[in-house]
């Protein structure tokens, strides 16, 4: 007996190289007899068969509804934040996600635009390997009140909620004060989530292997006031001077919540990983290389005269 095969198709809204790279692969899937699932019916509209029979037929289903339920996997057209937006469907439903990158770096997209039809193909023929990657839960709390849940596959990020106004905060790791400061806020990321918002803040590159969790305090006023690379079976709290102003916590970017004085943000490991498809066994540093287009030959070697 033979399984049906479907995929949750994402598409980036806003790129005008969606459309196209959108139906080709549904085209591509629906040849090798993969079903295609999209939560948007503009989506589907536009991947529909048209005159000349190019495209495919899609199911549209709700977004609010565990989408990813049942699909062989999550692929994604867009970059960093379309691919994490997926994230958010797949990880309920343990399926993992695959990303195309029609960005701009595209860190966590496992292949470009150029490698489409290959990178289907791929996924057809079932040749893929499936990484899981570290979350964080994030818990946020009031004068021993629960104010909210929340998770995050790269960063939550406690930030000052007024431009004026500077975050009063404190760190603490496993239940003990490390350092107080004003700053404009203060990241807690993922080793995936160290080459994002994190790297930009100032924070070191872990690599994805390695078992540990991140906090970066932005444009911090203090002497001590470095990156701190903590185990992943570290408790850390941001705590919101009670006598200061408010702040807001950002998860992945996306998902906001307001954080009154006094507040408290806890952060420990993940209890459910986030499934990235991987289709190249090159390592990280490659890649690292690859999507920071970093020198990797002397100043000497770059800068040599030809021989004459």
């Amino acid at each position: 007996m033979t399984t049906e095969r479907e995929v949750l198709l994402m598409v980036h809204p806003d790129r005008e190289a969606t459309g196209e790279a959108a139906r080709e692969v549904s085209a591509r899937f629906a040849k090798a007899g993969i079903r295609i699932r999209v939560i948007e019916h503009d989506v589907c509209a536009l991947i529909n068969p048209d005159e000349h029979g190019v495209g495919a037929t899609c199911t549209v289903v709700d977004p609010d509804d565990n989408p990813a339920e049942g699909v062989e996997l999550v692929f994604v057209l867009g970059g960093d934040g379309t691919l994490l937006r997926a994230a958010e469907l797949a990880r309920p439903a343990g399926v993992p996600v695959l990303g195309v990158n029609l960005g701009r770096v595209g860190f966590l997209a496992e292949a470009d635009s150029d490698a489409l039809a290959d990178t289907v193909q791929r996924v057809v023929d079932g040749d893929y390997q499936v990484e899981p990657r570290m979350t964080i839960d994030v818990t946020v709390t009031h004068d021993g009140e629960e104010l909210a849940r929340e998770w995050a596959l790269n960063e939550a990020s406690v930030e000052k909620s007024t431009r004026e106004r500077v975050l009063d905060a404190l760190i603490e790791v496993d239940g003990r004060p490390v350092s107080a400061f004003g700053c404009d806020g203060v990241l807690c990321a993922t080793p995936t989530g160290s080459t994002a918002y994190a790297f930009s803040a100032g924070g070191p590159i872990i690599w994805p292997d390695v078992q540990a969790l991140l906090v970066v305090p932005s444009n911090a006023h203090a002497m001590f006031a470095r990156p701190l690379v903590v185990s992943r079976n570290s408790v850390i709290t941001v705590g919101i001077d009670p006598d200061g102003s408010p702040a807001v916590l950002t998860c992945d970017g996306g998902r906001l919540i307001e954080l009154p004085p006094g507040a408290r943000v806890r952060v420990t490991c993940g209890k459910t990983p986030v499934r990235l498809v991987r289709l190249w066994d090159g390592p990280f540093t490659d890649r690292l290389v690859q999507k920071f287009s970093l020198p990797v030959k002397s100043w000497r070697e770059r800068h040599a005269r030809p021989c004459e």
